[in-house]
């Protein structure tokens, strides 16, 4: 009841804010108010190292002066304060040229309908609850192996936020939402070979964390599977990308078919609408609707309705990934995305981790991806990886020290198969992606 109390009062603000932005001469305005608070605590070999308590609250507030744009945003909510954010944004929109494209979305696109995502769980969890809890997984780790030499620590964060959007339109909506993680980075060494690594879970319901042995199990085992790690020669072979490395690919994608990079005609997928961009078995799509996921919204950052829909079916790219400014540019309509995704999926195949690594057969498996090394333009992908050599369908040695190269846009085409060991702690949901060849330089 409190929350829906605090949701109504945060709406009667965002109310007043558009009102005072048409009374100061805006054509249309639009409006987002957000409230946070949340705690955060880490700490090292057992002792506390950090508690931190957040209590965050902004206001961000767009008005339009017929085609002409003026943004102004403030942490202080008093009336004399919002008064004097939304005279700064007309001050602004005032003097900036005109753009024809900029606007409210169109409001036969807003959303109308607003079902219950099941995405507000707030964990009373205290600071002594949640030192214990850091201390346990942090145990749990350091004492898993005799070669589990030191720590980075562990980390308890709980999250909740209330955030309400309005314009001038007639859109009025909030929500609250929470967010929940628990996580655990750890050292091995083993002779001069020494190696980190870390685990971590997140959820919007605490009751769906991992236990705090078991992030802390999973931290340690990957430390220790790292030891005496060696380089590769420069060579070509199939890649297999774990499932928290694959979401990095689909999240390129993603950036190749979102507006601004095609409007701005710097995407390697220009004009890729109704192509064949994947093998024919691949289908990525959108769940906005999912109750309890980290990526659900019923709208987007500007209150267009979200959908669900296929992104790629059949391998075949059948929509882009649209804000309404960047679908004007481009003689479209939005597509409910202005601020990213919402459960972006691509479906798993019938192959577990191990039947992966058994058609992978003798290549590179990666665990591990350092640097940007994406050329968006050209689809040129470099970057830094560590993971592990694999022979007959069996890991052979763990290898770190190389460079994992190709074009996305091949890559991309020659995915062998998709993992059904679906990593669900992202926006992006993928299991392991096997592609078909890359080239690595090693020594």
């Amino acid at each position: 009841m409190q929350n829906h109390e605090q949701i109504n009062r945060l709406k009667n603000t965002v109310q007043s804010i558009l009102d005072e932005a048409v009374k100061q001469g805006a054509s249309a305005a639009e409006a987002g108010l957000s409230q946070e608070n949340g705690l955060s605590v880490s700490v090292r070999l057992g002792d506390v190292e950090t508690i931190e308590h957040h209590c965050d609250q902004g206001l961000g507030v767009t008005v339009y002066f017929g085609k002409r744009k003026g943004s102004a945003s403030t942490t202080d909510l008093s009336p004399a304060s919002i008064k004097e954010t939304v005279s700064a944004a007309c001050s602004i929109a005032r003097y900036t040229s005109e753009d024809e494209y900029s606007g409210l979305p169109e409001k036969e696109l807003l959303a109308t309908e607003f079902p219950d995502l099941d995405l507000n769980h707030p964990w009373d969890i205290g600071v002594d609850g949640a030192i214990a809890l850091a201390i346990e997984c942090e145990d749990a780790a350091r004492s898993y192996h005799e070669e589990i030499s030191n720590s980075e620590g562990a980390s308890v964060d709980t999250h909740q936020g209330i955030r309400v959007m309005g314009n001038t339109l007639g859109f009025l909506q909030g929500y609250a939402s929470t967010r929940h993680s628990l996580s655990c980075s750890v050292l091995a060494q083993r002779g001069d070979s020494m190696q980190r690594d870390y685990w971590y879970t997140v959820a919007r319901n605490a009751r769906d964390l991992e236990s705090a042995v078991s992030v802390g199990n999973k931290a340690a085992e990957r430390t220790l599977r790292r030891l005496q790690a060696r380089s590769l020669s420069t060579r070509q072979c199939p890649v297999l990308y774990c499932a928290e490395t694959a979401s990095g690919l689909l999240s390129s994608f993603i950036g190749a078919i979102s507006g601004g990079n095609l409007y701005r005609k710097s995407s390697f997928l220009l004009d890729a609408l109704d192509t064949r961009v994947f093998p024919e078995f691949v289908r990525i799509h959108e769940q906005p609707y999912l109750k309890g996921a980290l990526g659900s919204g019923a709208y987007d950052g500007e209150g267009v309705a979200t959908q669900t829909r296929d992104i790629v079916s059949g391998g075949i790219l059948r929509g882009y990934v649209l804000s309404t400014y960047s679908a004007r540019k481009l003689g479209m309509h939005s597509t409910g995305n202005a601020g990213g995704v919402h459960n972006l999926t691509i479906d798993p195949g019938k192959l577990d981790y191990q039947g992966l690594l058994k058609e992978l057969n003798t290549g590179l498996l990666v665990t591990e991806l350092m640097g940007q090394g994406v050329n968006m333009v050209t689809g040129d992908y470099s970057r830094g990886a560590a993971g592990f050599w694999v022979e007959n369908g069996e890991i052979q040695y763990p290898v770190e020290e190389i460079t994992i190269a190709g074009n996305l846009k091949d890559m991309l085409k020659n995915i062998v198969a998709v993992g059904n060991d679906v990593d669900y702690r992202g926006n992006i949901r993928t299991g392991s992606i096997l592609v078909e060849r890359m080239s690595i330089a090693g020594e």
